[in-house]
């Protein structure tokens, strides 16, 4: 493991706690988005997060194989789905231009499939991590600060 690893580690938990919430922050944008360029109401995204593993320091003796991965490198977004499992919401408003004009749901508008209050504990959920990753790589810098000291 070498000197800056954990600064490294960090960061990219930083990197990838920024772009989840600016994709937060496009969600409760478009909270009351009725119409998008792919059609239909706009969708909730989230981002999904995998370890980078790619070369582990060291594995845990004591777990077979299949259950350690190692201690890796951190944290990298995989991707950014859209949230097709939760229903969009459905709100009587016959005078809106985006009114469903026929069949039994006649009168209604779809709106999107975003939660104001989950969209706001991700987002403090997303701030608290960062400000994890943040104080690891503070609190890195005063371990090599104080190895410094050591020398004199």
């Amino acid at each position: 493991m070498g000197l800056f690893s954990s600064i490294n580690i960090a960061a990219t938990g930083m990197s990838a706690e920024r772009l989840r919430s600016d994709v937060i922050a496009d969600n409760i944008a478009n909270a009351s988005t009725t119409r998008t360029p792919e059609g239909g109401p706009f969708r909730r995204s989230r981002v999904v997060l995998r370890p980078r593993v790619d070369q582990p320091y060291f594995r845990l003796p004591f777990l077979p194989k299949q259950w350690d991965n190692g201690v890796g490198r951190g944290v990298r977004v995989s991707e950014v789905q859209k949230d097709q499992s939760t229903p969009t919401r459905l709100v009587y408003d016959p005078t809106h231009p985006d009114a469903i004009q026929s069949g039994p749901r006649a009168g209604y508008v779809e709106y999107s499939n975003v939660n104001i209050v989950t969209e706001m504990v991700d987002l403090i959920a997303a701030s608290r991590a960062y400000e994890a990753n943040s104080a690891i790589i503070n609190g890195s810098k005063s371990m090599f600060l104080k190895a410094l000291e050591i020398g004199r």
